[in-house]
């Protein structure tokens, strides 16, 4: 096999304690043609002696300081001062699996430019995994098995942050990091998706994805909900939205009535449906709420779906595959 050269990128922040297994587990890679570009985002623990130590003894270990601030200003210096023809990421705080960096470099030179590498991963944690997050971790592995990741980008991140790999001309093309946009995980994947990248699909746990209270994705602003469905409402509207459609708004929670008010801020005419009896009928920002079951009596409609309960959604899933509505053309799941 032709060893192309693997670029990962890791930003790290106050992660000493996990900083030793992360790195030993790129060292351990069975596949060993790689630079790990490893970027202290000005930590003030003892994460940058931590890393020195491993690059003073391993030349494939090149570590920097993060000359701006934040996750995003280091993940863009890292892959600056990256040379690999294949690019991947990595947290500071996870495990890679030892077939991991060849699993998905083999899958590339296979498959050429023009396709994603992912793979399953694990969820662990001292104190164990939460129930959401092993429900996360199911769910996305299984679109990952059949590499129809996409299909539901708009329900949460389809792509795991921390597992997957492309080509360097792929990298460039999505101008991956360069917007200044949290999440930029999630952003990222749209990114992916709107550079119509394919989804290899992999049936092998790759990585092991640590979960823990303090844990940045736990904390940080930047990642509350409240920045998720800005993020899908933009870029369902840039890639997805047809206009000659008729838009339905389904659900009237806080998550239905942010979409509606931005939409209407937008100018965007679309239709709000419930299946509240106490909401239908009532007028929100000028809108009447009608029942769910007016979406028959339309034809070439496009939904939005904010309803959250899982019972719900399977549901609504089944009542629009009755209807022989499409997944993504003609309804998105965002939550």
């Amino acid at each position: 096999m032709q060893k192309l050269l693997v670029s990962i990128l890791i930003p790290f922040k106050n992660t000493a304690e996990f900083l030793g297994d992360c790195i030993q587990s790129v060292i351990n890679q069975t596949y060993t043609n790689w630079e790990l570009i490893i970027i202290d985002d000005n930590s003030t623990d003892a994460g940058f002696s931590i890393v020195e130590n491993f690059a003073k003894k391993d030349s494939r270990v090149k570590l920097f300081k993060n000359p701006g601030n934040g996750i995003i200003e280091a993940l863009q210096f890292a892959f600056s001062q990256s040379e690999g023809d294949l690019i991947s990421r990595m947290d500071s705080d996870d495990i890679m699996r030892p077939n991991k960096l060849e699993i998905m470099a083999s899958s590339l030179i296979q498959c050429g430019k023009g396709n994603l590498a992912v793979g399953l991963v694990h969820y662990f944690a001292e104190e164990g995994i939460k129930a959401g997050y092993k429900s996360y971790e199911i769910w996305l592995n299984a679109l990952t098995e059949k590499g129809t990741n996409y299909s539901e980008i708009y329900k949460e991140c389809v792509i795991p942050s921390p597992c997957w790999m492309l080509h360097r001309d792929d990298f460039i093309a999505c101008d991956a990091f360069n917007p200044n946009r949290y999440p930029e995980d999630y952003d990222l994947a749209f990114r992916f998706y709107k550079h119509g990248l394919t989804c290899i699909p992999c049936n092998l746990v790759l990585h092991d994805w640590r979960d823990y209270s303090h844990r940045t994705s736990r904390t940080d602003e930047h990642y509350a909900a409240n920045h998720f469905i800005p993020l899908k409402l933009d870029y369902f509207l840039e890639l997805d939205y047809n206009p000659e459609k008729t838009l339905f708004v389904w659900g009237a929670g806080n998550k239905g009535k942010f979409i509606a008010k931005t939409l209407i801020e937008k100018q965007i005419d679309f239709e709000w449906i419930c299946d509240n009896p106490k909401k239908i009928g009532k007028d929100i920002y000028g809108k009447i709420l009608r029942p769910f079951k007016d979406l028959e009596t339309i034809k070439n409609t496009q939904s939005i779906i904010t309803v959250a309960n899982k019972e719900a959604q399977l549901e609504i899933r089944s009542y629009l595959n009755a209807l022989k509505l499409k997944s993504v053309v003609d309804y998105v799941f965002f939550c």
